[in-house]
């Protein structure tokens, strides 16, 4: 294990803690340190080239990171993403076969689901898939409920039945059709099966992705207020390789919490955007722009000047060992992490230096809730106790800060869910808030963007009251930093009760 590995006492009133926290228990962070270096190491081309590190999970359980252009990369195995993208527009005729060539498509029976067919978050998808050639492919295509995206699966085989088991759908109407193609010569023949419509999620059993969460909202936030100051912008870097001899830029989003002491800022964000948990790495050159959708710029660029609140770095982060021992989707739980900024470092911001030099007093920190949020309340809608709103940079929408907001549910015992949270990429990390005054834009984080599935829209976030994770933030606010601050080992690996 890379860094320093740490066992941190639980503390039962987080709360009573920061109120007695005095700057001696604080402890200054290396003030000879300097962090110049990272505002000249993001050129404008290094900016362009980041990628967001954003995290899914495909029908098989697999996890992926998913970059531009929805690239899908193996995190933590070797095995390659299913082709998403083949539809039955791809499917290319034949020339006219010879009168005794086999010209008999396959045969397509059985489908399950049906026509109407009605199920909640997992199904199986099967069907009977004949060809007196034998058959060359066979792929199941699902259109989503906006009835222009499709994704495709290749089911696995079992005499002539074909199956795949698919996870993660949203509420609402579906459909799906099966594409085969045998191996007669000259390209072979393909069928196309009927559409079959189905629907997700109005049964009211309540389970996987939740219940119909009726007002949901996509888009771009425009109601200013705290939440805007205190979130923003994460670029950092992480290794390709477990030597480390090759680096790539990322992208994520934090969040300024409120910490009660002086001498230091904390960044709340996921974990896979401060430690590298396959090539066992903290993440380096940390920069972080709040409130970037306030630039006086067109977008992300080298100017810190023209951001509200400047450009900032971190000192080190602090993630629980559960996450850095384990490899995602086995870690899902403990995906929250936190970011230190040294307030008595001056090389640690930069900027137009109208609000100071301190990164939680230029900003309007949000307090961290770490007891249990509402959830399934029974009512539907903005006016709910379950209504959350989760927030986030999307690598797409620069420099817009995007939110959904809808009625909490559950995914596992684990996770909660927003079942049609639409953020793109780079959102990883952002706050779940719940309750927001959005004539303020304040209110408790709950929870961080974490993960997806390929198979639909929906945002997982960790539970922040049956995990570590009001241990790893006392410690980001208390402790002394790690021995190296060396890129790569600059952080704590945490061990929580």
């Amino acid at each position: 294990m890379k860094g320093a590995s740490l066992t941190f006492k639980s503390v039962g009133n987080i709360l009573l803690i920061i109120a007695l926290a005095t700057v001696a228990q604080a402890e200054e962070i290396s003030k000879g340190s300097t962090r110049k270096p990272v505002f000249d190491h993001w050129t404008i081309e290094r900016i362009n080239e980041a990628t967001p590190r954003d995290l899914v999970i495909d029908h098989r359980g697999l996890g992926y990171l998913k970059g531009k252009g929805g690239n899908l990369k193996p995190h933590g195995h070797q095995i390659e993403a299913i082709n998403t993208t083949a539809t039955t527009s791809a499917v290319k005729p034949a020339a006219r076969p010879s009168s005794d060539a086999d010209i008999s498509p396959p045969t397509i029976t059985n489908m399950d689901p049906a026509q109407g067919s009605v199920f909640d978050a997992a199904y199986t998808f099967s069907a009977v898939v004949t060809d007196a050639s034998g058959l060359k492919s066979v792929v199941f295509v699902v259109e989503y409920p906006d009835g222009v995206t499709t994704q495709s699966f290749n089911p696995s085989r079992s005499g002539d039945v074909w199956a795949v088991s698919l996870q993660g759908f949203a509420d609402g109407d579906w459909s799906w059709w099966v594409v085969a193609k045998d191996k007669a010569a000259k390209g072979g023949n393909t069928a196309t099966s009927v559409v079959v419509d189905f629907t997700v999620g109005v049964s009211g059993s309540g389970t996987g992705n939740g219940t119909d969460s009726g007002t949901i909202i996509n888009g771009a936030w425009s109601f200013d207020g705290a939440v805007q100051t205190a979130a923003g912008r994460i670029y950092f870097e992480m290794p390709n390789n477990p030597k480390w001899k090759r680096w790539a830029g990322y992208v994520c989003s934090g969040t300024v919490v409120v910490d009660g002491v002086t001498g230091r800022s904390i960044i709340l964000t996921a974990a896979h955007c401060v430690y590298d948990e396959v090539n066992n790495a903290f993440a380096r050159n940390v920069m972080f722009i709040p409130n970037q959708a306030g630039t006086t710029g067109s977008e992300t660029d080298l100017n810190c000047d023209n951001d509200p609140v400047g450009c900032w770095t971190a000192s080190y982060g602090v993630v629980d060992t559960e996450w850095a021992n384990r490899t995602f989707p086995d870690n899902v739980k403990w995906d929250y992490a936190f970011y230190v900024v040294d307030d008595n470092d001056v090389n640690a911001y930069e900027g137009n230096g109208i609000l100071g030099d301190v990164l939680d007093v230029a900003t309007s920190p949000l307090m961290m809730q770490f007891s249990s949020p509402s959830v399934d309340d029974g009512d539907v809608g903005e006016f709910s106790l379950d209504f959350t709103h989760a927030l986030g940079y999307s690598y797409s929408d620069d420099p817009n800060f995007m939110y959904c907001a809808e009625d909490l549910t559950m995914e596992s015992a684990v996770n909660w869910w927003l079942p049609s949270c639409g953020l793109s990429g780079g959102a990883s990390g952002g706050p779940w808030v719940q309750p927001m005054s959005e004539g303020t834009g304040d209110g408790p984080i709950i929870s961080v963007n974490s993960w997806g599935y390929t198979t639909s829209p929906g945002m997982a976030g960790p539970r922040f009251d049956d995990t570590s994770t009001s241990c790893v933030f006392s410690y980001a606010v208390l402790e002394a930093e790690p021995e190296s601050s060396a890129p790569g080992t600059a952080g704590v690996v945490l061990t929580c009760p």
